[in-house]
């Protein structure tokens, strides 16, 4: 087996025709080493010999797709200074695009337990770790092209892969649960007919087990554990973890691509699964400690962590802020995503501990034309922060404002109304002084973490004992009203509000100003069992349950969505303001048909709202207009509520109800319509 200096860029694993190059960075390291597995998993060490510019690289023949592959780092051990090089331990290659196996927990895996790296054998740790896998590159993409769904016409579909198909009966068996699952016509053509533009997936980065979940016979569902963002998650996979869950996942983007429906990812690169000092050393902990996580100043053996994880990725440092840039340009040009959600992406922000809306990775992210053409949206926080607003403007947040405000008016808080009314409104007070449009605000009422819609609607408080935290886990302040039972009832006046409720939560979701995103399954009438913290349930608590489908609900929703998609005045790509002299394109009344003063936005009992938007002055993206106005009328009151009909118009339509059916009013040229009690209405005029 011949070894050439080779080439220190890309880093990672690199097929070539003379073999693989293989490249490495760290600024701390004496010499890297690549390991290399055959079949029986017996390791032939090979040094890298080259170094340019803290880069580590060789040329090694005899190698190419499918050999399996790890690190070994020598340098300095020095825990207390922030030092953690020890050849005793194999490693991951950051840069790995694919990794076969999970972490077998046991005393050489956690690095911290040697005192001295020649205190353990150096093949110890070599059978308790995943190994990295070259893979091919080529794929046969076809005509595969991005949807290129503007923000304004986007309905986004929170959803996980496993969970989506893992109980799905029109996915044949083997492939139930997987990439390969996703992609089928049952699943397409059901996201499709229900009308939503991008499904948001879960982290698919590979992510590790945690220990003290396998201990208690529970496992990691979420995914918040990456350990390589480069590498599509193995156990997603019905092809096997050798390298094909690549080709099963670009598989998976060009079946929905061609569906028309954009992929998002669930990125975590605020902390990995090395956790803090008294974790696992997995990768980086080993190859480049202080480069790739934030120490603590005045102790170096431990971790600055805003992320409730153990650590944060150092986002000041060269390396780390290359890693991720490196990943996200990989996901979009070899995997042909189309977005990216960025969990915690307050963390990724810090700079130098405080909040930096002029970041280094927020520059970065701003400047490469690769990321340019992605939807790029933040969750706007970290366990040390808030900043909902502080983001770019080509950036979209999610709106935890939102959701606590249409959670509060339908459970019927006081003193709610002011606050829907900027939510209704598309947020113009968060964003507009900004300059930056309604788009800018994913709104939600539910996603994976807490509760699904249908346990909102019945349950007040988590009911989390499956998770063997005594309880103790997941957010206690849900704003969630169970409509007067905890939990299951046969009683049928319950029930029935309890279904209108969800319909008033989902109807005010999709006929507000901004991008709606709904937590996949709510549509169904999903539950978990009043579980609001569902991260390590990989079982039938989560997975979608297709036997048991709320077809009025589904039904509801169908028809929501395609009321948002036909009607542009429904999603305004501006904020909504009537031109000096003309008629105003958004009004807000009280129900007896006046305007709403600064008395009424005060009443803390107020609790019925009507909006009426002009699509004269509304332009779609094509710079059209209509002369069709909508009136949505809200009541959130435990009685019904008459509400006037503004003027002007001779004859309404009502096209949306959260009511029955059969007590849809008819409307024609009336002035006044008695609104039920917990209900919604749009009514249409042409």
């Amino acid at each position: 087996m011949n070894v050439q200096p080779g080439r220190p860029f890309p880093l990672g694993a690199t097929p070539t025709a003379e073999g693989t190059n293989f490249a490495v960075s760290s600024e701390i390291a004496d010499a890297i080493e690549v390991c290399l597995f055959d079949q029986d998993g017996q390791e032939q060490r090979i040094e890298l010999p080259a170094r340019t510019a803290h880069v580590f690289h060789g040329l090694v023949s005899g190698t190419g797709p499918g050999q399996h592959y790890g690190l070994r780092v020598k340098g300095p051990w020095a825990p207390a200074a922030g030092l953690r090089c020890n050849e005793a331990k194999l490693l991951l290659d950051p840069h790995a695009t694919a990794v076969d196996g999970q972490v077998s927990w046991g005393e050489a895996v956690f690095g911290h337990r040697f005192e001295k790296p020649d205190e353990a054998n150096p093949s110890d740790s070599a059978a308790f770790m995943p190994k990295c896998v070259v893979t091919d590159r080529h794929f046969d993409w076809g005509t595969d092209a991005p949807p290129g769904t503007p923000l304004d016409e986007t309905v986004i579909y929170e959803t996980h892969v496993k969970g989506l198909t893992r109980r799905h009966p029109d996915v044949p068996e083997q492939l139930r649960g997987t990439y390969a699952g996703l992609a089928q016509p049952a699943v397409t053509g059901y996201l499709t007919d229900l009308g939503i533009t991008a499904v948001e997936l879960l982290p698919v980065h590979q992510f590790v087990q945690d220990s003290h979940l396998l201990e208690r016979e529970l496992r990691n569902y979420w995914g918040y554990n990456s350990i390589a963002f480069l590498a599509p998650h193995g156990g997603y996979s019905s092809s096997g973890t050798g390298g094909t869950q690549v080709g099963e996942f670009k598989a998976m983007v060009r079946a929905l691509h061609t569906a028309g429906l954009e992929v998002i990812l669930d990125v975590v690169y605020n902390h990995t699964a090395e956790g803090n000092h008294l974790g696992p050393t997995l990768s980086l902990k080993g190859i480049d400690n202080p480069a790739y996580y934030r120490l603590v100043d005045d102790d170096r053996a431990h971790y600055f962590d805003t992320t409730g994880t153990g650590n944060s990725l150092n986002v000041g440092h060269p390396d780390a802020l290359r890693l991720v840039l490196d990943s996200l340009r990989y996901w979009v040009t070899e995997m042909h995503v189309d977005g990216f959600r960025f969990d915690l992406a307050t963390a990724l922000t810090r700079q130098s501990g405080d909040l930096d809306i002029h970041s280094a990775f927020l520059t970065l992210v701003h400047q490469d034309p690769v990321l340019a053409p992605v939807k790029m949206i933040a969750e706007p926080w970290d366990i040390a922060g808030y900043q909902l607003g502080g983001f770019p403007a080509r950036w979209s947040e999610w709106n935890g404002k939102y959701r606590d405000s249409v959670r509060d008016f339908w459970r019927g808080a006081d003193g709610t109304l002011g606050e829907l009314a900027l939510r209704l409104t598309g947020s113009g007070d968060i964003y507009a002084s900004d300059r930056r449009a309604p788009t800018a605000s994913i709104n939600f009422v539910t996603a994976h973490d807490g509760f699904t819609l249908a346990d909102l609607t019945s349950c007040n408080d988590k009911h989390n004992e499956a998770n063997g935290e005594d309880n103790k886990d997941g957010e206690s302040d849900n704003r969630a009203w169970n409509c007067g039972v905890e939990g299951p009832t046969d009683n049928p006046e319950v029930l029935e509000l309890r279904e209108r409720q969800r319909r008033n939560l989902l109807g005010t979701l999709l006929l507000s100003a901004g991008v709606p995103m709904m937590l996949g399954g709510d549509e169904i009438g999903r539950t978990q069992n009043g579980n609001n913290n569902a991260y390590c349930q990989d079982n039938e608590v989560s997975w979608y349950d297709w036997d048991n489908v709320d077809k009025d609900l589904l039904a509801f929703v169908k028809t929501a969505i395609a009321l948002r998609r036909d009607n542009h005045a429904l999603r305004p790509r501006e904020y909504l303001r009537g031109p000096e002299g003309g008629p105003a394109q958004m009004v807000l009344y009280r129900p007896d048909g006046k305007h709403m003063t600064a008395e009424d936005w005060q009443d803390p009992a107020a609790r019925a709202l009507a909006m009426a938007i002009d699509g004269r002055q509304i332009e779609d993206s094509d710079g059209e207009t209509t002369s069709d106005r909508f009136l949505l009328l809200l009541n959130a009151h435990y009685e019904p509520v008459e509400f006037v009909l503004p003027p002007g118009r001779a004859k309404w339509d009502a096209v949306l109800t959260t009511g029955p059916i059969e007590k849809t009013p008819k409307l024609t040229r009336r002035r006044t319509v008695a609104l039920d009690a917990r209900s919604l209405l749009l009514l249409h005029s042409a």
